[in-house]
């Protein structure tokens, strides 16, 4: 008998039925499926970068507390997981990094920043699809290098003045050079989320145009280079010594809405927080406790404005900041001390201080002490340690507002 029905229209009904028995058996269809990609943008200096090294996971399972967050951050092999509804684009120092999400997107191939337990934690709690634009540069400042537009220029202090020119500076080129620096950051940055944001397919293979994309949250980890500016803020041991860091977060905020056109953008501010909670500092560590403190409170300060209210979270940090290891590096340190001026006293090559080394941590340190030494740390305490237990779960607070606000995606 011959079919009366065109070939279109025959797959047309096939198609209709198979998606009235997907839907009368409660499964979902790929129709469905198709939501929007979410989009996160992380921004910032050498933290937001991250210096942690891949080598510092096994201390993380060390830990009772942290021990599930390993499980999540390796397979069943142990290596790093690859994220299979996760893509990332990275761009820092002229160089664009993209891929499924694993380690390695980090300072280097073999470091991680908060990114990797950042887009772990929203993969676990989201069912779309997901990609992070992370732009990160060592070493700059809120108040030159990411300046947003509004803020205006950089305006130097009278002291600033008086003291380039007592350093014999040409002032005429230093504001020139001081003009083109400003916003150099921002605007990299801008244009980079719009690249991406313009041809997704480039970084999520097989992304369908018609799916979309939704801007769900901002996170800036940034800080450590205002902090320990004494030039650009020189009351900063004093109540309001950062006070024009809030106001020029609070432009950094209106513009990146504006400039992304997304108003109700959710942001997250990662608040410095190296040393842990200055409550805890000892008496070798008070001179900085007032200066911290105030940086702190200035960083969190634009979230209590009224028109950021709900929408823009600090997370401090200094919440998962590692007293243990502190503790460790510090009486490490006075052992590397004693070990340098034993070789020097005792006139032996240099290469004996490695066996004193060896020797005075045997007596200092139990073996497990040992053993955390060897296998959590990677950098400087400025650089958290380089500890993945605490950029891990740094990452991890940094997903958790922008999944609990509820709050509506911009776009």
């Amino acid at each position: 008998m011959k079919n009366r029905f065109p070939a279109v229209y025959q797959r047309s009904f096939f198609k209709a039925l198979a998606l009235l028995l997907l839907a009368l058996s409660g499964a979902s269809s790929p129709e469905a499926d198709a939501a929007p990609l979410r989009v996160y943008i992380l921004c910032g200096q050498s933290n937001m970068q991250g210096h942690a090294r891949t080598t510092t996971f096994e201390h993380i399972g060390m830990d009772p507390a942290t021990a599930p967050l390993l499980d999540a951050m390796t397979d069943g092999e142990g290596n790093p997981r690859v994220c299979e509804r996760v893509w990332i684009s990275y761009l820092s120092q002229d160089r664009e990094k993209t891929g499924k999400l694993t380690a390695g997107f980090g300072a280097d191939d073999d470091k991680i920043g908060p990114e990797f337990t950042f887009g772990l934690t929203l993969e676990q709690n989201l069912p779309e699809p997901i990609l992070l634009i992370k732009t990160a540069w060592g070493g700059k400042s809120l108040h030159t290098d990411f300046r947003p537009p509004s803020a205006g220029p950089y305006v130097f202090s009278e002291q600033q003045l008086e003291n380039l020119q007592e350093r014999g500076k040409d002032l005429a080129t230093f504001r020139e050079e001081k003009r083109r620096a400003t916003g150099h950051y921002y605007r990299l940055t801008i244009e980079h989320v719009k690249e991406v944001l313009a041809d997704l397919g480039a970084v999520v293979p097989g992304h369908d145009p018609d799916q979309g994309y939704e801007l769900a949250g901002f996170v800036w980890f940034q800080g450590w280079n205002d902090m320990v500016d004494s030039g650009v803020y020189p009351n900063r041991d004093k109540p309001g010594g950062y006070a024009a860091y809030s106001e020029v977060m609070g432009h950094f905020i209106r513009d990146v809405r504006q400039d992304l056109d997304a108003p109700g953008l959710p942001f997250v501010i990662g608040v410095m927080g190296v040393g842990g909670p200055v409550s805890e500092y000892g008496p070798d560590r008070q001179r900085y406790a007032s200066t911290h403190q105030n940086f702190r409170d200035a960083m969190a300060a634009p979230a209590l404005r009224p028109e950021f209210r709900g929408n823009v979270f600090p997370v401090l940090t200094e919440t998962y900041w590692d007293r243990q290891l502190q503790d460790l590096t510090a009486r490490d340190d006075r052992i590397k001390r004693t070990a340098r001026q034993i070789t020097q006293a005792k006139e032996k090559p240099q290469q004996a201080t490695a066996e004193i080394l060896a020797q005075l941590r045997a007596e200092e340190f139990s073996a497990e002490e040992r053993e955390i030494l060897s296998s959590a740390i990677s950098n400087q305490a400025y650089h958290y340690l380089g500890a993945g237990k605490i950029m891990a779960q740094i990452g991890r607070a940094f997903a958790e507002p922008l999944l609990e606000s509820g709050r509506n995606p911009s776009r």
